[in-house]
């Protein structure tokens, strides 16, 4: 085998990569390796965890067939500190892989590709497939993984749940205690019904470039597929059953706050500062009597916050909130104006961009 390839770009798709190899926890050790496969001139690096997959094509100037594995983070890392711009010849001796460029070279000991995992396939023509912008993407996953859990005794809210309603294709995720919702793309033909792991939705997020123009992703019964640019994710799905989570949505709300975003990030801060004591509990209140809003921390050994801000109320209302919650809610909306729903202290509050409806966030309230 052989390659000669950029040293910018062979360090770019090694870092993208090298962080799915299993690392020193892989229960086999070939899962510490990436998989460089040149193929009738097409060049491929692979590696897997065996739950998730990432193929990146590498443009490359020369090649020779051929296939071999090589510890993914070593070669990641001696890539990553070559000279921008130089040509990088890579070939094999049996399993002695050698690097060199002008004025460096390294010799590493690779294994035979034997070994290494086959990748689960999918059927392209049977998959169900959508395509949208990189932009709106990253926008949709980013206000809905913030709700998502890391309780492993419950997989299915340990990721996102895709799925189809009313001719639209809507991403939510809930940890029990908050739930986000987006309207990811607006028309879809297809339908899907499928929960995704939120650690593979994070890798395709971080492996996403600043040319990457458009997402297409695929799924089939077992697993889905991310392709942007020359990467391939593949992961497998959860198994499991996702909450009815319409149903906790409230359809109507008793009153509505409109304040501006920022300001209610900063009070939402400043009570956060004085709640630690108290599991960050603050107080959120609705007073007609002076038309404020106020954000509160409850009395404790730290002393005690409040803060008001003017705006129009039509009716009192107060509940008890995790602050973490609320700016996590706060962070992922998009717009200058954030509207608040109430329905009373029991009931769970919803948090929305002023004007668009294409994203939603409940948060549960806490015993008072």
């Amino acid at each position: 085998m052989e390659i000669e390839v950029d040293s910018g770009k062979l360090a770019k798709a090694l870092s993208i990569v090298s962080r799915v190899a299993a690392g020193s926890k892989a229960t086999l050790p070939i899962l510490n390796n990436v998989l460089i496969r040149v193929d009738a001139g097409k060049v491929s690096l692979t590696t897997t965890n065996l739950d998730m997959a990432v193929v990146d094509y590498l443009p490359v100037s020369k090649s020779k067939d051929g296939v071999i594995t090589v510890p993914a983070r070593l070669l990641a890392e001696f890539a990553a500190n070559l000279p921008k711009g130089n040509v990088v010849k890579i070939t094999t001796d049996g399993v002695k892989v050698n690097v060199e460029t002008k004025g460096y070279k390294s010799t590493l000991n690779g294994a035979v590709a034997d070994d290494f995992p086959e990748l689960p396939g999918i059927d392209e023509k049977k998959a169900v497939r959508f395509k949208m912008g990189v932009d709106e993407f990253k926008v949709g996953v980013n206000q809905v993984t913030v709700a998502s859990s890391n309780d492993m005794t419950r997989p299915a809210l340990t990721g996102v749940y895709f799925n189809t309603d009313g001719g639209a294709l809507y991403i939510a995720a809930t940890d029990g205690y908050r739930l986000s919702e987006r309207k990811f793309i607006e028309k879809v033909q297809a339908e899907v019904k499928a929960i995704v792991p939120t650690s593979s939705l994070s890798e395709v997020m971080r492996s996403l470039g600043e040319e990457t123009e458009e997402v297409e992703i695929l799924f089939d019964e077992t697993q889905v597929r991310f392709r942007a640019g020359e990467i391939e994710i593949t992961s497998k799905l959860i198994d499991g059953s996702f909450p009815d989570y319409r149903q906790l949505i409230p359809k109507e709300v008793e009153a509505e706050i409109v304040v501006p975003k920022d300001e209610l990030v900063r009070v939402t801060k400043l009570a956060a500062l004085f709640a630690r004591e108290v599991g960050g509990s603050i107080v959120l209140e609705a007073k007609t009597a002076t038309g404020t809003f106020a954000v509160a921390a409850v009395a404790n050994e730290y002393g005690e916050n409040s803060s008001e801000i003017e705006t129009e109320v039509t009716k009192d209302e107060r509940i008890t909130l995790n602050s973490r919650f609320l700016i996590d809610a706060l962070n992922a909306l998009d717009e200058e104006k954030v509207k608040l729903g109430f329905s009373g202290k029991l009931s769970p509050i919803l948090v929305k961009n002023e004007k668009s409806d294409k994203y939603t966030h409940i948060i549960m309230p806490l015993k008072s």
